[in-house]
């Protein structure tokens, strides 16, 4: 479901599940997981991902293993070990990042974003919820009240948007990721891991209360939860009752 290929000190992880617009699953995360860490014992200086196709990530892969024991264990260690390499990670945002697209998005360190490509968090219509991390990571990014539009009303922010919120880093397609990396690969790999590591001290790391635990957790098991899912099932609106 991962194509890896190599061109010099810079590596390209391809998200290949076409047929799911790369939505992710248990497996994917491991192997995105898994490919990031070889690519750092292998030596590379700067790892690019994007999407195969028409998608970069659509998200969780509703249809699959989302609801069940160990997913989020390894979204949140895919995301962490992104976060965490001493290498550059560029996403090359090939089309819609959608949920845990925006997640893995907000991971990487910088964001290469197609002209037509988009972002958004519709967690509130799922009756689920994202966690402190990606909520803290996406108003450090653009803001707190572009950041509250997408979390709170679950509306997209558009390319050009991205990039003047800072989001985005740059408009463009693969090769031109790729040839970004390139010159990065050549800039001082201890500066670039030191300054990595400054950038993320954004307070992303620090640990949720015991509030904000039970509420992520309350939001999943939750009865509006299940009623998104047999909504979608049956092609109508979900009805959410707060419970």
């Amino acid at each position: 479901m991962i194509g890896i290929n190599r061109d010099g000190e810079v590596v390209t992880l391809e998200l290949q599940r076409e047929e799911r617009r790369n939505a992710l699953n248990s497996q994917l995360c491991v192997e995105i997981r898994e490919a990031v860490e070889q690519a750092v014992d292998d030596d590379a200086r700067v790892i690019v991902i994007t999407g195969r196709g028409t998608s970069f990530c659509a998200g969780a892969d509703l249809s699959g293993d989302v609801y069940a024991a160990g997913f989020l264990d390894n979204l949140g260690d895919m995301l962490q070990t992104i976060e965490n390499v001493p290498i550059p990670v560029i996403a090359a945002i090939n089309g819609p990042a959608i949920g845990a697209g925006t997640q893995l998005a907000l991971a990487s360190d910088l964001r290469v974003v197609a002209p037509n490509a988009r972002f958004a968090v519709p967690a509130a219509r799922l009756g689920i919820s994202v966690d402190r991390w990606t909520v803290r990571r996406l108003a450090s990014l653009v803001g707190g009240g572009p950041a509250r539009t997408v979390l709170l009303a679950a509306e997209p922010i558009e390319a050009e948007e991205a990039l003047a919120r800072g989001l985005a880093n740059k408009i463009g397609d693969l090769a031109a990721a790729q040839q970004w990396a390139q010159k990065i690969a050549k800039l001082a790999p201890l500066s670039l891991h030191a300054q990595k590591l400054f950038l993320n001290d954004d307070g992303t790391r620090d640990d949720s209360t015991p509030e904000q635990t039970a509420a992520l957790a309350a939001a999943w098991l939750s009865e509006d939860a299940q009623e998104a899912r047999l909504a979608r099932a049956g092609g109508r609106d979900p009805i959410f009752r707060g419970r």
